[in-house]
């Protein structure tokens, strides 16, 4: 797919929808006062549904019978090097970006009444970090890329720097150099591939490349450096708890539906289409390292006391579901790893949002500290049970869809990699639903919880926005399926041809 096969657009829709957040971001950052702390959110939340509606006409006006590049946007930028601001979304990357913008109203109203010193700042990280996400899965030049993907590091240190708990300076700092080395072997690659095809920075170009076998595989290594650490793959995944435990509601939510995504869609916009034949020789060693992550990594979780590690572990488990999808090289595989992605981004963010309920009440996560919530919170213990079961991958919710989807493509594959793909969802029950009984279920375990009351209007309109996305994702996930079909087969048309 080059660059001539690309439907140019006419009107700059992705750059309203990179820049418009990060636009609002900043007049967010300048008249937002703590002393005016209704205006200041409502100004974010104005930004923020702005910048999820200037995303709708990318679904609208999509056209998924075609793999091409829609709405490109390239104009030059440096040119010295050729790097261009070249922008572009196919089937794949569509989504991820209506998924941002969605999340971000999300986290917005989440943090409403919670945050209540330095709004401007923390509504303004959230918004200009939507934004750079947006950039990163619109970005069809290799530098620019680079540049987002790097930039997201910058509001998120703030974020769990500056809002979140105890230990957070730690958990900031770990996060922020785990993510940055890796990605400093990505730019090495990134360097090579530019010279590598004639001195261009396009990543449509990088797909086209022929390279020798030893290039491919330290490319491939290269890029795995990063990509593994922000899934985050086992064994770098041990920035993550920290990161989760540490960072504010918000901040978990977005991390969780959002930025695990950025490493994952990595792998199919780089390594398996600039690397095709390493791809397939390391596919045996990504398969393996995806199965400890959803078996050993789903042990983990069950003995965690803490509700934030427990849900933060079974991100990992789950983010292992995606990569297994990718590296079996079926449409089922890839169509389902994505449809995960997708699922995981409402799921985990509802989990998240859930825990930071109770965390508002009782100020604390310890599973231990709870028992016989729906005594006092029925509506809310409605909530936590379907987005629990759908974390467990119950049917009608988009957790099944996107995991029974990559186990079918897995048995396609080797048998018993879908075998060992499928113990995860006993595993996925088992946390889930013991984290459930222990908090919602029983008689009432104290005082504390005694006093809990139920959810407030904003809390429930929230969950219950949530709570539409993973059911009608789950019932009908035709539209999803739909509109990565093309895109997905395109890619492994592409991914079967050997560079060498």
């Amino acid at each position: 797919m080059m660059a001539s096969d690309m439907a140019s657009s006419t009107f700059p829709w992705l750059t309203l929808a990179i820049f418009v957040p990060i636009i609002a971001g900043l007049v967010v950052l300048i008249v937002g006062r703590d002393d005016r702390p209704g205006m200041t959110r409502t100004v974010a939340l104005i930004g923020s549904v702005l910048a999820f509606l200037v995303t709708l006409p990318l679904y609208t006006g999509f056209d998924p019978s075609t793999a091409n590049m829609q709405f490109v946007e390239l104009r030059p930028w440096i040119e010295t090097f050729s790097i261009n601001y070249h922008l572009g979304i196919d089937g794949i990357s569509v989504w991820f970006v209506l998924l941002t913008a969605f999340i971000t109203i999300i986290v917005v109203l989440a943090g409403w009444e919670v945050i209540t010193s330095r709004i401007a700042q923390y509504m303004g990280a959230f918004l200009i970090l939507s934004g750079l996400m947006v950039g990163v899965f619109c970005a069809l030049d290799g530098m620019l890329f680079y540049v987002f993907f790097e930039a997201t590091l910058i509001p998120m240190y703030l974020i769990i720097g500056v809002w979140g708990g105890p230990n957070r300076v730690y958990a900031a700092l770990k996060f922020f150099l785990y993510t940055l080395l890796g990605s400093l072997l990505t730019l090495i690659a990134f360097i090579y591939l530019w010279h590598a095809s004639g001195g261009s920075f396009d990543i449509m170009k990088w797909h086209e490349v022929r390279l020798g076998y030893t290039p491919q595989i330290l490319i491939f290594v290269a890029l795995l450096a990063a990509f593994a650490v922000k899934v985050p793959m086992w064994p770098v995944h041990t920035w993550l708890p920290d990161a989760h435990v540490e960072a504010p509601t918000g901040g978990s939510v977005v991390l969780a539906a959002i930025m695990l995504k950025l490493g994952a869609y990595g792998f199919l916009r780089f390594s398996l289409p600039i690397t095709p034949d390493a791809s397939h020789s390391l596919a045996g060693m990504m398969i393996v390292l995806s199965l400890i992550a959803v078996i050993y990594i789903g042990l983990v979780a069950i003995v965690q006391d803490d509700m934030k590690k427990l849900v933060a572990y079974s991100s990992v488990a789950h983010m292992g579901f995606v990569t297994l999808g990718f590296f079996i090289f079926n449409t089922a595989g890839v169509e389902g790893a994505i449809i995960q992605m997708i699922s995981h981004g409402f799921v985990s963010g509802a989990m998240f949002l859930c825990i930071g309920v109770l965390y508002d009440r009782l100020h604390t996560r310890r599973i231990a500290d709870y028992g016989g919530v729906i005594n006092v919170m029925p509506r809310f213990v409605t909530y936590f049970v379907l987005f629990s079961m759908a974390n467990a991958g119950l049917p009608a919710t988009s957790g099944f869809v996107g995991e029974f989807t990559v186990i079918m493509g897995a048995v396609q594959h080797n048998f018993w990699v879908g075998l060992l793909a499928a113990v995860a969802l006993i595993l996925g029950a088992s946390y889930s639903l013991w984290m459930v009984k222990r908090v919602a279920f029983g008689d009432i375990a104290n005082d504390n919880v005694r006093g809990m009351s139920d959810l407030s209007a904003r809390e429930f309109f929230i969950l219950g926005l949530m709570a539409i996305a993973v059911l009608y994702m789950g019932i009908y996930p035709k539209p999803f399926t739909d509109v990565m079909h093309v895109s997905v087969q395109h890619l492994l048309e592409h991914v079967s041809v050997s560079k060498l």
